[in-house]
């Protein structure tokens, strides 16, 4: 029989160099069971030098394995653990391909301002590499998230310390969106009654016509929306925001998600950027643009600019970008030691990560002096915003969150085949001057609409049948297993959400639903109802589309875990396959800077441990494998005993680290093994590795903080060097030894 098949993803910073740590473990440890782990590189270099081979050399290039993961994924064969990646932003796209060109790569440079139609075919390309080029391919199922059981437990007995009181003498932090001419407001809606294919086009005052996307082919049965962001609106809410948090004395801050949405969201933090600092880049707008400075990659790009100018003309210029802080409200920071703001970088302050972190501290972020300060968190678009603000006063009225005793959020997330905003990148636009821009089918007629004024930001997203039905089957089957309320979170108020509950209403009664408590609410609604169980430590299911997935699976896990990197994330494909993901990577780029300023790496491992659990079970079901559910029953095992003994990596540099911890979950998979009695020779074989690393406990962990307290060189970030990584993940010769003799 041939050996079964678990696809390994290799991503990008901290989750990848923990799998330098982790991999030759899993490798040896499933050796002679019939599995084998296949390591496919999708990382941002490792897209970026699949996309351009033209000028490499045979040793340079690499499978697409991006491509390949997405064909695996509509089959039944997949069985893909898929770590946290980069969505680039194009200052991330920037550097990665410098590191690239640096190592010797012939790779071209990304053109920001294209100025032929040979450049706008490149820039075309490199849209395959930027933002969520992952995760809508390999996400051909629908999201079920959750805490696991062990993980869950051991949070409330052991409570993550991070959390931070509200003030009692009161707080002005607020969650501050638009109330009109938004996403929200604009958005159009419609099923389609038989497939098509449909162009989008802009319509100029004069009536001509000019194609922006050819043709895009519609299923029947399939949601399509249009929605329009107004960004005159726009700039207005900006300014009267900044006002505001100038007039109450907090902090401003920004909230979006410039990587996933790649390219809606990059434009609303330009208008942000230049709104903020108007005086400054108003004054200098002809030779800030002569020099291709982008305020959509934010001021630090701008800054980046000036070096391209006399020194003279680059010292007046920071002098008037300095000056506009002393008339303008502070900026929330990212980094207050290197003066990095919530505006340098639209890819630093993303809001599903963000907005948590506002509400565990308080209601607070931190200003230029590295305190905690009251903050007005903007999220434009009401879509979502509302639910950030719901949860940011509930905390003001009732206190901080308990995690030993609150409640969770489980998530059944809508994502499938690119469903909704984060499949909307290829469909969006920026309106070329007043007019109207129209989805028009392949008979001549016009589906939807929206009338635009120039520079408005309009996408059209879609989500098909099929996904639908399977996420309100998937909902109903994780109701039933958990025993809890389901709610779908969909507001009859906005177009997209109307047509989505016509077909949930559609699709229940085929599935029994008796002795469930399901509903449909508004996501503010939804939230509330939600928060009233979490204070009484009760859980409840949320039944969402993708976006508010991304935002909810954040948000709870890190008030009740810590991190949301704890999450069990489970995608059963549409096909019969599975996609087990294995956390959120969103603190990242902190891990690896610690990592190369002091030697410590403090990524937890625990998703992907957790991850493998079920992707072992799935072999085992769908092969008859016994050794597989061995190895998935004694993990299981190992990543309680993990848990309960408080191995998971410290935050401090000469403690427990990302290597200590895949260590002792090594030692305990390796005890519990050998303690087992299903299979014989897998406890005769790991009788004696159980022994070697127990015996050895305390001289593997010495060497392991050996390679603690000074800085790192991995050779680079984007594009490390796999030898340089190694030496540092791999830096105990005594476990390498008893591993590799497996």
């Amino acid at each position: 029989m041939t050996n079964s098949k678990i696809a390994w993803t290799m991503t990008d910073e901290a989750p990848a160099l923990a799998t330098y740590a982790f991999l030759p473990i899993l490798r040896a440890y499933s050796k002679g069971s019939g599995i084998d782990i296949e390591l496919k590189d999708i990382s941002l270099v490792g897209r970026i030098i699949a996309n351009f081979p033209e000028k490499l050399s045979a040793d340079q290039k690499i499978t697409d394995y991006l491509v390949q993961l997405g064909d695996l994924a509509k089959t039944k064969a997949a069985n893909i653990i898929k770590l946290p990646n980069i969505s680039a932003s194009i200052p991330q796209l920037q550097s990665a391909i410098e590191e690239l060109q640096a190592a010797g790569y012939d790779i071209p440079s990304f053109p920001e301002e294209p100025k032929n139609d040979a450049e706008k075919a490149l820039r075309e390309r490199f849209a395959a590499v930027l933002g969520s080029a992952v995760n809508p391919v390999l996400r051909e199922g629908n999201s079920d998230r959750r805490p696991a059981a062990s993980v869950k437990k051991f949070a409330q007995k052991n409570p993550h310390k991070m959390m931070k009181d509200w003030p009692k003498s009161g707080s002005k932090a607020a969650v501050v969106h638009m109330d009109g001419k938004d996403f929200y407001e604009s958005e159009k809606s419609t099923t389609l009654g038989k497939a098509c294919d449909v162009k989008i086009e802009f319509v100029a005052g004069d009536g001509k016509a000019t194609v922006l996307k050819e043709k895009v082919s519609l299923l029947e049965g399939e949601v399509v929306d249009t929605a329009v962001m107004n960004v005159a609106a726009l700039r207005r809410f900006y300014g009267a925001q900044i006002d505001e948090a100038k007039k109450q004395g907090v902090l401003l801050s920004l909230h979006l998600k410039a990587t996933m949405m790649k390219i809606s969201d990059p434009i609303m933090f330009g208008h942000c950027v230049s709104v903020y600092y108007q005086a400054a880049l108003d004054k200098h707008a002809d030779l800030l643009k002569e020099i291709g400075a982008n305020v959509n990659n934010g001021l630090a790009d701008v800054l980046e600019k000036l070096d391209r100018l006399p020194a003279d003309k680059k010292a007046e210029i920071e002098a008037d970008i300095a000056a506009v802080y002393e008339t303008r409200p502070a900026l929330a920071m990212v980094d207050s030691r290197k003066g990095i703001t919530n505006l340098h970088v639209p890819n630093n302050i993303i809001v599903d990560a963000s907005m948590p972190n506002v509400v565990r501290d308080g209601g607070r972020m931190w200003n230029n002096d590295d305190q905690l300060q009251d903050c007005i968190a903007m999220v434009p678009d009401r879509s979502y915003a509302t639910i950030y603000k719901e949860i940011l006063e509930d905390a003001k009225k009732l206190g901080q969150f308990d995690p030993s005793t609150m409640g969770s959020v489980a998530n059944v997330g809508l994502m499938a085949q690119k469903a909704e905003e984060y499949g909307s990148h290829d469909k969006t636009f920026e309106a070329p001057a007043n007019g109207s821009i129209r989805v028009v089918d392949d008979s001549g007629s016009t589906l939807l609409e929206q009338t635009v004024e120039v520079g408005d930001i309009f996408r059209m997203c879609q989500v098909k049948d099929i996904p639908i039905q399977d996420w309100v089957g998937l909902t109903v089957r994780r109701a039933k297993a958990a025993g809890t309320p389901a709610i779908f979170w969909l507001d009859e108020k906005r177009g997209h959400d109307t047509e989505i509950i016509k077909k949930v209403n559609q699709y229940l009664p085929s599935h029994d639903t008796k002795g469930l408590d399901i509903r449909i609410l508004p996501p503010q609604e939804a939230m509330t109802f939600s928060l009233k169980r979490i204070r009484k430590g009760e859980d409840t299911i949320a039944a969402t589309g993708h976006v508010l997935r991304d935002y909810l699976t954040d948000l709870f896990p890190i008030l009740e875990l810590g991190t949301s990197a704890r999450m069990l994330s489970i995608v059963p494909l549409l096909k019969g396959g599975g996609l087990f993901e294995t956390g959120a990577g969103g603190s990242a780029p902190k891990h690896v800077q610690q990592l190369v300023k002091e030697g410590h790496l403090r990524w937890d491992s625990l998703g992907e441990y957790c991850a493998l659990v079920p992707s072992l079970e799935m072999i085992a079901e769908n092969t008859g494998n016994e050794k597989a559910t061995v190895l998935a029953e004694t993990l299981d095992a190992a990543v309680a005993r993990y848990l309960e003994n408080a191995r998971s990596p410290s935050r401090k540099v000469n403690e427990l680290d990302n290597r200590g911890s895949t260590f002792f979950l090594a030692m305990y998979w390796a005890q519990t093994l050998a303690a087992q009695s299903k299979d014989e020779a897998m406890k005769a074989r790991f009788a004696k590795v159980a022994e070697d690393l127990g015996k050895n406990e305390a001289k593997i962990t010495e060497e392991l903080l050996a390679a603690q307290g000074k800085p790192v060189d991995l050779g680079g970030y984007f594009l490390p060097d796999p030898k340089k990584v190694e030496a540092q993940m791999r830096p105990s010769p005594t476990l390498n030894a008893i591993i590799d003799a497996l």
